[in-house]
């Protein structure tokens, strides 16, 4: 099935990445010469759908958009989904659904072009290096929109995409949205003490004084990679993840193959940060490796322990990729708290196109108004900085 296409191109819509083979998918996704990010690859896509993660029956159905030349080259690639709900996307968009069905509209399905559960910035028009690439990518761009018309689909989300990609499109079609995250950047850290150096004397004290707790109560932290994450490693890291996430979320969205088959495949770009007392795993934090940062994901723990979520999930992750010499760590969605431990506000992108003009005249003028406040807050947040004014004037990100 094909949706849109000219005389030299054609974007045809695959059902699944079984449909494209891992290796023609992996050379438009991670181009040699680009940041390898792990959740474009196929392997990570194609184990949100192998396990029953990320499909129909869970309101994420593949439609993902392969381009192609005349004689069947594939040119790019693009992750697509059709929504039949808002869940697992990290972009909030209840409100826009429940005021165009007040109205009597329907607001799904939608076309998301996004990674699943994943709220991490990363290419979206997967379209190797060279002179047509702009080309290309609009015409990916272009064929999500004929997608959506086709399937009924009231709008398309491109959410987490790059800066480039997001300023590409323009704004005729395409309605901007951003949000701040909180990333630690590694400026050549000889250690965490190193790290601590840069922070106000207030705020090194204080991490400090957190870290201290942890050790006095007892417990162990183990990094595992590759060869050293087995079946009984996941066993125990999904009743974390299942405990917490019953308890934050009430259906958490990844089931317990998915952690099997990203065992087998993704083995070596995944750590697990492993918790235990008295030898016994108690709590984890699961972590991806890029090739110039580290992505944290998911965490879970089966015992309540002072300040161990920012040990678990921040600290470590800081000194891994110190340890690996990374250039930072992405710690995931929101989080204000973040701020007083070394990470700092980055700005993540979204494009929207709704179909229908009045709800489309509505949005854009609420987004306008949003991104203003997205800035004024990210400046006030960069204003409260934990690192020492002469640290912070040597920065630059």
């Amino acid at each position: 099935m094909t949706r849109k296409t000219t005389a030299t191109l054609t974007a045809r819509v695959l059902a699944g990445m079984a449909e494209v083979p891992a290796q023609t998918w992996d050379r438009l996704a991670n181009p040699a010469g680009e940041p390898f990010n792990p959740f474009v690859s196929h392997a990570f896509l194609s184990a949100l759908e192998q396990s029953g993660s990320a499909t129909a029956r869970t309101g994420w159905r593949p439609c993902h958009l392969l381009l192609e030349d005349a004689a069947g080259q594939p040119l790019g690639a693009m992750p697509c989904y059709l929504k039949s709900h808002s869940r697992g996307e990290y972009v909030f968009d209840w409100g826009w659904a429940d005021a165009i069905e007040r109205v009597g509209e329907r607001y799904y399905p939608k076309l998301q072009a996004s990674v699943p559960f994943t709220p991490v910035t990363g290419p979206r028009l997967l379209v190797p290096p060279g002179d047509q690439r702009d080309l290309h990518r609009t015409f990916l761009a272009e064929a999500s929109l004929s997608l959506a018309e086709e399937l009924g689909a009231s709008s398309v989300h491109i959410t987490f995409l790059p800066g480039p990609e997001w300023s590409l499109l323009g704004t005729d079609r395409w309605l901007r949205r951003t949000d701040t995250q909180f990333h630690w950047h590694n400026r050549g850290y000889a250690d965490f003490d190193d790290f601590l150096k840069e922070l106000s004397s207030r705020k090194r004290k204080n991490i400090r004084k957190e870290r201290e707790i942890v050790r006095r109560s007892g417990l162990t932290f183990r990094w595992l990679t590759g060869a050293e994450i087995g079946e009984r490693q996941w066993d125990a890291f999904f009743r974390f993840y299942m405990d917490t996430g019953s308890r934050k979320w009430g259906s958490p969205y990844l089931n317990r193959r998915f952690f099997s088959i990203i065992g087998e495949t993704m083995r070596d770009q995944v750590l697990l940060v492993m918790v235990e007392r008295a030898g016994r795993p108690i709590a984890g934090a699961l972590n991806f490796i890029g090739s110039d940062a580290l992505f944290g994901r998911n965490w879970g723990a089966i015992e309540q322990h002072e300040c161990l979520h920012f040990e678990a999930c921040y600290y470590q992750a800081i000194e891994f990729a110190i340890a690996r010499r990374l250039d930072r760590v992405e710690a995931g969605a929101q989080g204000p708290h973040k701020l007083a431990r070394g990470y700092l506000p980055s700005t993540t992108m979204s494009l929207h196109h709704i179909r229908d003009p009045r709800l489309a005249r509505a949005v854009r003028d609420y987004l306008a108004a949003e991104r203003m406040e997205v800035a004024e807050n990210a400046a006030l947040l960069s204003a409260h900085s934990p690192f020492r004014q002469q640290a912070m004037e040597e920065q630059d990100f």
